[in-house]
């Protein structure tokens, strides 16, 4: 098990160093001058030197990468070009916020989806499956940005149930965190269940079609026993292969939905970031949201090795 972990934890390391130079080589090929929009209408040649050579923009490239790496790898991510503030202080600011919103998606998804796709596998042929099977695909044609926008009309303009953006702390109370919680969470987490849907739905028969199903039959077992004991067990792993990617997606922050419920994440921050050409913001979100996509990764391997054994000496 020991082995199986350094081989992971060194191939993450390695992807994170490749997401760093493409990171950083994409940023210097933006167009705009991070500086010059941030000196704005008080532009002063002077000043502006003053700032490159500051921030360490007057020297090489590769220089300016590998400072920037060696900052990075301590924890130190720069500061902003449009106010001054460290870069990693911006993000923990901003991380509670994606947080909450990526654990509240994924529980709703996970209560739609694994009931959704077990029953549509267990009744497969039937109307329930196929009026499953339908109500997955909608959900994953489904427009984000068309979502909320109806949730919003419904909800928020129509029946006044719940605020229509914004984020509320937990400390102001659990009712007032939730109300602004529930519609993001809702917009993404119903459209990742319908994504998580199918792949529960094809585990399931996949293990259902097994010959160690049809001896369980043979013992006399109902059908949700067999599904309880033997399918479910042999059907995890495709099941947490997709749960996990989802929670690592919900992680980097989805940015459409959390432009229109006004949700302070990192896939707005690092918006923002693009739009003032906040390149150092940008670069520590987007190094940010790898790390934890690849930390997901990472645990979702660790179980597979706990599910599998065989998975720890491949």
């Amino acid at each position: 098990m020991s082995g199986f972990l350094v081989r992971r934890i060194l191939q993450m390391l390695l992807a994170l160093l490749g997401v760093s130079i493409v990171v950083f080589a994409l940023m210097h090929l933006v167009p705009g001058d991070p500086v010059r929009v941030a000196l704005g209408t008080r532009f002063d040649q002077d000043l502006y030197d003053a700032l490159r050579e500051r921030v360490g923009l007057d020297k090489p490239l590769i220089q300016q990468y590998f400072s920037w790496l060696g900052s990075a790898i301590t924890g130190d991510l720069g500061v902003s070009f449009r106010n001054g503030q460290p870069v990693t202080t911006l993000i923990m600011e901003r991380l509670p916020a994606t947080i909450t919103l990526a654990l509240a998606a994924l529980f709703i998804a996970l209560v739609v989806a694994l009931p959704a796709g077990i029953i549509s596998a267990v009744r497969s042929g039937t109307g329930l499956d196929y009026t499953v099977s339908a109500a997955s695909q909608v959900g994953i044609s489904m427009p984000d940005f068309w979502a909320g926008v109806m949730y919003i009309l419904l909800f928020s303009l129509t029946l006044g149930w719940l605020p229509s953006s914004g984020f509320a702390p937990f400390g102001d109370g659990i009712v007032e965190w939730a109300r602004h919680l529930i519609l993001p969470a809702l917009t993404i987490g119903l459209i990742s269940g319908s994504i998580i849907t199918r792949f529960v739905r094809s585990a399931v028969l996949e293990a259902l079609n097994q010959d160690y199903v049809l001896t369980a039959r043979a013992k006399g077992l109902s059908e949700w026993q067999v599904v309880r004991r033997h399918v479910l067990p042999n059907a995890w792993i495709p099941i947490v292969t997709v749960v996990g990617l989802q929670l690592g997606f919900l992680l980097g922050g989805v940015v459409v939905t959390e432009v229109i419920f006004a949700w302070p994440g990192l896939g707005r921050l690092a918006l923002t970031a693009v739009k003032d050409r906040d390149f150092t913001v940008l670069q520590g979100a987007v190094l940010y949201i790898a790390f934890m996509f690849l930390a997901i990764n990472l645990i979702v391997d660790i179980i597979y090795a706990r599910l599998d054994p065989r998975v720890r000496v491949s």
